[in-house]
């Protein structure tokens, strides 16, 4: 116990010192605007929370993984992970919410000891879409978790799954040595029980992440250019593709800084803001429950300890009712939402 309060003091005063970095927006090329000053210019300040769409859950910052751009700083040490107890709250919420989609995410969720039961329990209930957020290489990192396709299709799971690039040398920089290899080979197990497939209705969807510090290309022209090369290179396939701008949160502000890419980056944000992209932003319909059940606008916020505008703020505490309608909360790292065509974990949000 006394463990476990020192490692959330720990993460606490990490996510103070994240913030404190974001808010200093003083540079050698001038200061920027705050992002509440860039709203309230275009009049869209405060931000609000629509009726509730996206129920997105964080069972865990385990991951077999530890990728440069992670915003959650998963890897195999972390030891966060959602209990059961947590998980039958969600299960009661899902029964008497209006969201239509389930998004499960971690570090890598299927790590969490208690993902299949969840992903078990809550396909009785009729979610509409039920996506896991899968990094591919965990379905061949251990025996265990090899029969993780099946699984998915058994349960009509949507899977989302990180792409960083259709070269091995861009992905295995991004999420380590072997990583471009397991993902292909994963690829090719979802692909070969119908997930992707033309006629199949078992959905397979990427993500790609810019693997420097810039922002992403066109979606549509990057989906082409993925389905081309993945196609005449592997004979795979899928279904769309998701293009997200890495945000300056957790391990992608560190190596931000570290790089000297900082202010660089950060003026890139916010020359690109688009207003266009400001009402559809992910936070105004979807709801981030943590690890430990506290509630988030969005999962960076939920990093940056920045816990929703309202009296619900725990996953016991939930009101549907009290969260509609809330004013989002916002700080400078909500530019890489409305950046360009706009990301959020759907992908581009003003094509």
């Amino acid at each position: 116990m006394i463990k476990s309060l020192h490692k959330r003091e720990s993460e606490l005063a990490n996510s103070k010192r994240q913030l404190e970095i974001l808010s200093n927006g003083i540079f050698q090329k001038g200061a920027l605007p705050t992002f509440k000053e860039q709203l309230s210019k275009s009049n869209q300040f405060p931000v609000k929370a629509k009726k509730l769409e996206i129920l997105q859950i964080n069972v865990g910052y385990m991951c077999n993984q530890t990728c440069s751009h992670c915003h959650v700083d998963a890897g195999p040490d972390r030891k966060e992970i959602m209990t059961r107890e947590t998980m039958q709250h969600i299960l009661e919420i899902i029964k008497q919410t209006s969201a239509h989609t389930l998004d499960l995410t971690g570090g890598a969720p299927e790590m969490n000891p208690n993902f299949r039961w969840f992903v078990q329990e809550a396909s009785k209930i009729g979610i509409k879409d039920f996506i896991v957020r899968s990094n591919l290489t965990i379905i061949t990192a251990n025996k265990k978790y090899h029969d993780l396709p099946e699984f998915f299709k058994k349960h009509h799971i949507h899977v989302v799954s990180s792409m960083p690039h259709w070269t091995k040398g861009k992905t295995d920089k991004q999420r380590g040595n072997g990583a471009f290899d397991a993902s292909i080979t994963a690829l090719k197990m979802l692909n070969a029980i119908g997930y992707g497939m033309p006629d199949s209705n078992l959905r397979l969807d990427l993500v790609y992440n810019p693997t420097g510090a810039f922002l992403p290309g066109n979606q549509s022209s990057l989906e082409k250019d993925f389905k081309k090369a993945l196609k005449e290179d592997f004979n795979l396939q899928f279904n769309k593709l998701f293009a997200i701008t890495n945000l300056p949160v957790s391990r992608f502000l560190d190596y931000l800084m570290a790089s000297d890419n900082y202010e660089d980056y950060m003026y890139a944000l916010v020359e690109a803001y688009n207003p266009a992209a400001v009402a559809n932003v992910m936070c105004t319909n979807t709801l981030s429950v943590s690890w430990d059940g506290y509630l988030y606008d969005c999962d960076f916020n939920q990093m940056l300890g920045l816990p929703v505008n309202s009296k619900a703020k725990h996953i016991s505490e939930y009101n549907e009712d009290l969260l509609e309608g809330r004013d989002i909360v916002v700080s400078q790292h909500c530019y890489g939402c409305t950046a360009g065509a706009g990301s959020s974990c759907q992908g581009s949000v003003a094509l």
